[in-house]
């Protein structure tokens, strides 16, 4: 079983960034897809941004493109999330997710493994 645990969240203001770091057990990175899906009160899961390392592929939703990145330290066995120009609808709760394979679609139902979430809002 692949643990993942979830860290960085916060409170900041629109325009702000925050980088979010999933820490998972180690695995064969060049198998696993790894990704940020969030959850805001009342709405479905839906993905942020998933990787890919092993066959050097990256998925961001197009809310999030050019300002969010997702990144991979194999030797640290950690996923980051980076967030910048943070805006209102940015607020929830973000998950990362594991699963051996790849779906370039980054569906939240493909990913097996989870973890229990870190809190991002963005307030004035």
């Amino acid at each position: 079983e692949v643990q993942l645990v979830e860290s960085g969240g916060g409170l900041m203001q629109p325009g702000g960034s925050l980088r979010l770091a999933c820490a998972h057990s180690p695995i064969s990175v060049a198998d696993y897809a790894i990704g940020w899906f969030r959850q805001a009160p009342g709405q479905d899961r839906e993905a942020v941004a998933c990787f890919g390392n092993g066959i050097g592929m990256t998925y961001l939703t197009d809310s999030v493109k050019g300002r969010f990145t997702i990144s991979g330290d194999n030797a640290k066995s950690t996923v980051y999330l980076q967030m910048n120009n943070l805006k209102l609808e940015d607020t929830a709760t973000y998950y990362c997710a594991a699963y051996l394979g790849w779906d370039s679609s980054c569906r939240p139902s493909s990913y097996t493994y989870w973890g229990r979430g870190t809190q991002v809002t963005v307030s004035t």
